[in-house]
């Protein structure tokens, strides 16, 4: 049975740091390749950000230059590491697992970022 299970969420506020974690089992993790996204309240999921088994990085506009996905094959998780964190950031963040055709999700980690 796969499972993908995130932590790592909270309340921070505007300008600080948080890291996601995601830990997965029932994977050949170290394959995969790795999708952060979020959904804010009343908008679409979107992609923040994606790490190919091989390391490769791709982040959404909105979010480079600010957050940081890597990877640790050897205990089959992924980070995202967050720093000068908005309020529009604001969202349930979930990981993805995605191969030929077949996807996983976790049950999402709510960041809220608010002074």
């Amino acid at each position: 049975q796969v499972q993908l299970v995130e932590s790592g969420g909270g309340l921070v506020q505007p300008g600080g740091s948080l890291r996601l974690s995601c830990a997965a089992s029932g994977i050949i993790f170290s394959i995969y390749p790795m999708t952060w996204y979020r959904q804010a309240p009343g908008k679409q999921r979107e992609l923040v950000a994606v790490i190919t088994g091989g390391g490769v990085t791709n982040y959404a506009d909105s979010v480079k230059g600010r957050f940081t996905i890597s990877r640790d094959n050897a205990k089959n998780t992924v980070y995202l590491q967050m720093n000068s964190l908005k309020p529009e950031d604001t969202a349930v963040y979930y990981c993805n697992a995605r191969l030929s055709g077949h996807g996983y999700w976790g049950q999402g980690t709510q960041v809220t970022v608010s002074s």
